[in-house]
């Protein structure tokens, strides 16, 4: 597939200079036409005065004018004149799709898969799958259990962790509230603030709560303490 795209773009690219090649062609065309057509002219003045058809005086002019429309098609710059107008022109058509290929050929890697076909991003996809078919089967079971146990608490922070994998992060941050009703753990509050945050497009006055308390009740030394505090300096 890669060399089929290569080949619609080179085509795409030199399209206007194959244009322009034919419009050369078809101007050199009319040029000589136009160039048949006033000799001809000429030879046919020639022939009318010769049988005395007209006269010299007449004759005269009438090549005096063949002759300046000569001289007009000549010295048109419209209509190029032999291979020095369209040489440039073929010359591009063939040297520029060869260097492009070549440069692909010594900096791409065109025997590497697509993306598609890559069994990593392919693992993940599956990965994903799974996962958002079990969500249904974890709220079910979550459902069944005691709402203020430990063991709750634990599903729901697993089912926050799975919704944010999915980049759902209100119903993220929906199932890391209830974990922190049942018990309140600083780091749990911060994601839960950035998932807040995330969704809402803005610091809401529950998030800079969220950020406040898990400031006030983590140790020292918690690695996100510096983005909670970068984020509530942003809270006017």
């Amino acid at each position: 597939m890669i060399w089929l795209a290569i080949l619609a773009l080179a085509v795409v690219a030199m399209a206007p200079l194959a244009f322009g090649l034919r419009r050369t062609i078809t101007a050199r065309g009319r040029r000589e036409a136009a160039l048949a057509l006033h000799r001809g002219q000429l030879v046919e003045l020639d022939r009318d005065l010769a049988e005395g058809r007209i006269a010299a005086p007449e004759h005269a002019t009438g090549v005096l004018e063949v002759q300046r429309r000569i001289l007009a098609v000549a010295e048109d710059r419209e209509a190029p004149t032999a291979a020095t107008a369209r040489g440039p022109l073929v010359v591009a058509l063939v040297m520029v799709p060869l260097v492009a290929f070549a440069l692909y050929i010594v900096g791409g890697v065109p025997w590497l898969p697509s993306v598609g076909d890559d069994p990593r991003i392919a693992a993940m996809r599956e990965q994903a799958r799974q996962e958002a078919a079990l969500i249904p089967l974890l709220r079910q079971k979550l459902a069944t259990l005691d709402q203020h146990s430990e063991q709750a608490r634990q599903g729901y922070v697993l089912l926050g962790g799975a919704e944010a994998r999915r980049r759902d992060m209100a119903a993220a941050a929906e199932a890391w509230r209830t974990a922190l009703a049942i018990r309140f753990d600083p780091t749990l509050a911060v994601e839960t603030a950035e998932a807040i945050t995330e969704s809402q497009g803005r610091v809401t006055d529950e998030a800079a709560g969220l950020f406040r308390r898990a400031l006030a009740e983590a140790p020292p030394d918690a690695p996100w303490r510096p983005m909670a505090e970068k984020r509530l300096a942003g809270v006017k």
